[in-house]
């Protein structure tokens, strides 16, 4: 999976929670964020100052959460894990560093209860 089609999974399911979603498709997109966000940043800063870096960023923030969250419920499936583990997030530190563990993990292989393995998926 490249980059570009990474990015394309994770918007063509937009609000789709079920099913698993592999490491690269997660991690591009985390990386995707990343990146929108620090252009969006330069360049508000750039033509208008902090108050339009604010909102711009607030506003590609509202757009691409719940893609977002529903990449990280998908990526826990994968894991064979429930997406519910994600609200380990408000458990201080503790609860970031066991889903960064998490989401750095291979893919629980062959099928589980969330669908087949999308790595021996093949598409021609």
């Amino acid at each position: 999976m490249t980059f570009q089609q990474a990015v394309q999974s994770v918007f063509a399911k937009y609000a789709t929670f079920s099913g698993r979603a592999r490491r690269k498709e997660y991690w591009y997109f985390v990386l995707f964020n990343m990146v929108v966000s620090i252009v969006i940043g330069m360049l508000a800063r750039a033509i208008g100052g902090e108050n339009l870096e604010r909102t711009l960023n607030g506003i590609w923030s509202l757009a691409v959460l719940i893609p977002g969250l529903a990449v990280v419920w998908r990526r826990l499936h994968d894991i064979g894990k429930s997406g519910a583990w994600w609200f380990l997030v408000f458990v201080p530190v503790v609860g970031w560093i066991i889903l960064l563990i998490w989401f750095c993990q291979d893919s629980q292989p062959g099928e589980n209860q969330y669908g087949p393995n999308p790595k021996e998926i093949t598409t021609e």
